[in-house]
Parts: C-alpha cells; structure tokens; sequence
C-alpha cells in the first residue's frame, strides 16, 4: 500500500485518537459509564466520517490499543481485543460508506454500528472457541447494544449533527476562499 498521507489527515487521526483516551476518562470519572455511553466509539465513528479508509481503520485499531495500555481501560484480554476488532470495523465501515457509497451520515453511521457489532461477535466467538474465553457471541452483541442503547443514542444524534455543522462550515470556508 503506497498511500500518502495528507498533513490534515495524520493531525485529525492524533486529535481523534487524544479524544478517543479522554472521553472514556471522564466518562469513568462518573463510574463504570463507559459500557452505557460508549465514549470511546464516538471519535472512531467520527473518523469514519473525516479519514480515508485505512486511517479510519487505523485509528479504531489503535484507539483501544492505546488507552487499554496507558489506563487499562478496556482490560486488553479479552475486551481490548474484541474492541480493536470492533472500533477497526466501525472506522472503516464508516469511511467506506462515506467515501465510497456516498451515503449519509445516518445510514453510514448505522451500517458501522451493525458491522462492527458482527464483528465483535465473531471475534467473541473465535475467543470462545479457541482461548477459553467465557463469552458467548450472540449474548455479547445483545448485550452490549442493550447497555449501550443511550450511547448509540447519543451517537445517532450527535454525529450526524456534528457531521452536517462541519460540512456547512466547509461549504462557507470554500465559497469565501
């Protein structure tokens, strides 16, 4: 892969990636809110939206990576794992149907959330077959969008809006360049 990457891509991956170990802190600063909000999806999911595909897939891989090492938060094994496979998914699902499909933002952002969701699944599964993992995967994935509804909530009002703002702005800063 002889990909260049732009200035602005590598500053907006470093920033999503700060943001990504932030928001999970101070979201737990509250308690075990993370499972619930899923502060760490929001700026993966934001990638999606703002990265080239293989940055977006980079910066989910990474993001839980990161701060699983540097704050333990997710435990690497078996979360950290199931979560690189799940937020990689999400970027990448994101930005492909973005860029590639053209799709909007809502549609994009639900065909990331239900990809990434199968993903973990599948992962879920592998550990459980192979590593003796006490998981099973259906009841993770049920599970974890049932916790998470307030955050997938949240991210079903929040990026897209987010995402409608910076393209105004964008149009607004062409227009009077």
């Amino acid at each position: 892969m002889n990909k260049k990457f732009s200035t602005k891509d590598l500053v907006l991956t470093g920033l999503l990636l700060a943001l990504g170990l932030v928001f999970p802190m101070i979201f737990h600063l509250f308690g075990g809110t993370g499972p619930v909000f899923l502060p760490m999806h929001i700026p993966v999911l934001i990638g999606g939206f703002v990265l080239p595909p293989y940055l977006a897939l980079l910066l989910g891989i990474i993001t839980p990576l990161v701060s699983g090492t540097l704050t333990g938060m997710p435990v690497l094994f078996p979360m950290g794992v199931i979560m690189i496979f799940e937020l990689g998914t999400y970027g990448l699902a994101a930005s492909i149907a973005t860029r590639k499909l053209k799709l909007s933002s809502i549609p994009s952002l639900i065909i990331a959330m239900i990809a990434g969701r199968i993903v973990a699944g599948i992962v879920v599964f592998v550990l459980a077959s192979n590593f003796g993992v006490q998981l099973k995967a259906l009841t993770f994935v049920k599970g974890g969008i049932i916790t998470g509804l307030p955050g997938i909530v949240i991210q079903l009002i929040f990026i897209p809006s987010l995402m409608y703002a910076l393209n105004k702005i964008n149009r607004g800063a062409n227009v009077n360049a």
